[in-house]
């Protein structure tokens, strides 16, 4: 596995990699052999490379896409969009990095709308024409397409605007899943939350007042719900849209107050906003010299690039963190061309001197960065609208405005090819059918996120089904050992904790193409069902799968059609770690443990990761535990027994 660095031409000073983490992984400046048959060159449109790339390989990245999975023979624009309704490549989260079968990724470093066309056919040279179907007669709609995807001449071109030069990163590896890897150690490893952002959390109504808040917060410990953060939305201000960054006297005479009970009752509190800053905000003054020069909703846009705008923006942030807030959803930071075009044009111009394309492309990344400067050295698991190139380290997940349940399958799919989180976020539905298999979704994805900003209620008691969804959070809280475990291997190896199958099964041809199931840490397959399918077909890559609820024997390499439940299967040979469900974690919280054995176990190892503390400074101890040695002196963990599940 390597990672070259390529510059081509005079890059433009604002990139994404300006603004990331170090690299936690080693960058050769030497050439690779690839290099020999890239082709660079600038004219008045900007850059442009192209690359030959095998007319059967499969590419697979571009950040968070939720209309499209196997990229090859595509057309994908890499533009922010709030409302990306197709797979042109528009999208909450584009990242212009992408991974293929054939052996390599490649990442571009620009902040430019950069455009790839994933498998175009080559003129041949002349004298090398093929005339083979020269006089061919199309008389039949397969020939069309098999006209159509018939060339060995296959190019990839990539061009990028205005710019005159760039540099790529070009990753090598055997698997996509080390290239990802790699990638991910590019960007600075993966984040490490704290265990309780893996826990359940819960979004209120964007109009409750402190009474409501408070009446729900002790509603959901009366029923006994599992869940670690509450969230508030923009009703928690004195004005959003754009906003003040300040507590509303009228709904929140008693903040203080308030969030300290919140806190006493083993919640953590999130808090919605976005950066448009109002005139009324106490840090509006203070920004006007480090803000665009359009308006946003009457708000400045500040210019994050600046540390300047960063600490004043941070240092504001910080008076709620040491009130008691643990954490923000970064709302509207990816802009919507389509909606009422409520964000800056591309045209827009920032004192650090780049262009509001630029900005569009970092905006969502930089403020991530600014609010984890505001929680210094609190560990978090927070939201965001948009983030970008180099994200892996940044301790936020992506939600969205659309809600179609299939494409936030595909979503949870494909954002680990790209150093991203994404969570299937529950809000309303449209019976106890379609509610349970959403939360069904959302238990095994990064972040079981319920958004009841619109409603009053909570859905379950609305639909009548609090008993099941219940189970299925206490299904999640059993998971957090294991999946902080996947996280720790996220922010040490860069392995994505959730991914597709073709990254670690990419030689079955089944896994290339599979777009609706995905990996939840190394050892658990996740096929969702959605409402009002009572059934589906499932396929599991080779070797022997269980149930994880039932322990069913299923025969790997093929297809099942699966009816209960949600379909979840645990890898034979896996001692996976199950703790009893606890209602939210606390610092000091020690979960008992029973080791699940699927199938043969007999030289399995069960790894569990415990931190010393809460804070990014903590340090890390793992405990390796088998069948026959699985007495453990964790202050976190407690194993009281093996459970055979075969």
């Amino acid at each position: 596995m390597s990672v070259y660095k390529i510059r081509y031409g005079t890059p433009e000073e604002v990139v994404p990699s300006r603004f990331a983490p170090a690299p936690a992984c080693d960058i050769l400046t030497e050439q690779p052999a690839a290099a020999a048959d890239m082709r660079f060159s600038t004219s008045p449109r900007g850059v442009k490379i192209t690359m030959p790339i095998d007319p059967a390989a499969c590419i697979y990245g571009f950040g968070l896409q939720l209309k499209g999975f196997q990229h090859r023979g595509t057309k994908k624009h890499i533009r922010p969009n709030a409302d990306p309704v197709s797979n042109s490549g528009d999208t909450h989260a584009p990242v212009p990095f992408f991974v293929t079968t054939a052996g390599f990724g490649l990442y571009v470093d620009t902040a430019r709308y950069a455009t790839f066309y994933c498998g175009k056919e080559l003129r041949p040279e002349k004298g090398q024409e093929d005339g083979t179907d020269a006089n061919r007669l199309v008389s039949a709609f397969e020939d069309i397409y098999a006209i159509r995807e018939g060339s060995d001449r296959t190019i990839l071109t990539i061009e990028i605007p205005i710019a005159q030069g760039v540099d790529l990163y070009y990753i090598t590896g055997e698997t996509i899943l080390s290239i990802v890897s790699q990638y991910n150690l590019l960007s600075g490893g993966g984040c490490m939350p704290p265990m309780w952002g893996l826990g359940c959390f819960y979004r209120c109504d964007m109009k409750f007042n402190e009474e409501q808040v408070l009446a729900m917060a002790h509603r959901i410990r009366e029923l006994c719900i599992p869940c670690d953060i509450l969230g508030l939305e923009p009703g928690w201000q004195s004005h959003t849209y754009s906003c003040s960054y300040v507590w509303d006297e009228g709904r929140f005479a008693n903040a203080a107050s308030t969030v300290k009970e919140i806190c006493d009752a083993g919640f953590h509190l999130n808090l919605w906003e976005h950066a448009f800053t109002h005139p009324t905000a106490p840090i509006y003054d203070a920004l006007i010299p480090y803000s665009g020069d359009y308006l946003v909703w009457n708000g400045l846009v500040p210019d994050f690039t600046l540390p300047e705008a960063r600490k004043i923006f941070a240092d504001h942030q910080r008076t709620l963190v040491e009130m008691g807030v643990s954490g923000f959803k970064l709302d509207e930071c990816d802009g919507s061309d389509f909606t009422g075009g409520w964000t800056f044009p591309n045209c827009a111009l920032f004192p650090s001197g780049m262009d509001g394309e630029q900005y569009h492309s970092l905006f969502g990344t930089l403020y991530a960065q600014t609010i984890s400067e505001a929680l210094g050295n609190r560990r978090t698991l927070s939201e965001v609208r948009n983030l970008g190139s180099l994200a892996a380290s940044y301790p936020f997940v992506l939600y969205s405005d659309l809600y179609g349940h299939k494409d936030f399958i595909t979503g949870v799919v494909n954002a680990g090819f790209s150093g991203l989180l994404w969570s299937p976020e529950v809000r309303h539905a449209e019976n106890a059918e379609d509610l349970i298999r959403r939360v069904q979704s959302v238990v095994f994805s990064p972040q079981a996120l319920v958004n009841a900003f619109y409603l009053s209620e909570m859905p379950w008691e609305m639909h009548g089904c609090t008993d099941e969804i219940r189970e299925l959070f206490r299904v999640r809280m059993s998971l957090i050992p294991y999946l902080f475990t996947m996280f720790y291997d996220y922010h040490t190896q860069g392995k994505p904790p959730v991914r597709a199958l073709v990254c670690d099964y990419e030689k079955e041809a089944e896994a290339r193409e599979c777009k609706d199931e995905y990996l939840f840490g190394d050892a658990m397959v996740v096929a969702p069902l959605t409402a009002p399918e009572k059934e589906r077909d499932v396929w599991l890559p080779q070797g022997e799968w269980f149930d994880f609820f039932t322990g069913k024997r299923y025969e790997g390499g093929k297809h099942h059609i699966v009816t209960d439940g949600i379909p979840v299967f645990v890898k034979g040979g896996t001692l996976l770690p199950v703790a009893a469900p606890v209602e939210y974690v606390k610092p000091d919280t020690c979960f008992a443990i029973t080791l699940r054995a699927y199938g043969d176990c007999k030289n399995a190892v069960c790894r569990l990761v415990e931190d010393s503390d809460e804070t990014t400074d903590a340090t890390y101890r793992v405990i390796e535990l088998t069948e026959q040695a699985h007495e453990t002196s964790s202050a976190r963990y407690r194993v009281i027994g093996v459970e055979e599940m075969k």
